[in-house]
């Protein structure tokens, strides 16, 4: 299982949307920030190559980081 952090998928998610890192406010809209839903689809299966078994679905629920690393931390045993 893959490393991840919530910092990085902070990062992540900024590279993609081509925005500062400290826009990725935890509770602030994904999409409003830019981020589209084929890039978070990108990201989604970027993480379940890296062994993540992340459903896109799951993500689509809430686009905040917050949600996002509750879904993924459940993955990588990083809450």
């Amino acid at each position: 299982m893959p490393i991840l952090t919530l910092e990085a998928v902070r990062a992540e998610i900024a590279r993609i949307a081509d925005i500062p890192v400290a826009d990725v406010t935890d509770d602030a809209n994904l999409m409003d920030l830019g981020l589209d839903s084929l890039r978070a689809m990108s990201l989604a299966e970027r993480w379940i190559r890296a062994g993540v078994p992340v459903e896109f679905s799951e993500l689509a629920e809430e686009p905040t980081l917050r949600h996002w690393w509750s879904v993924l931390s459940r993955h990588v045993g990083g809450a």
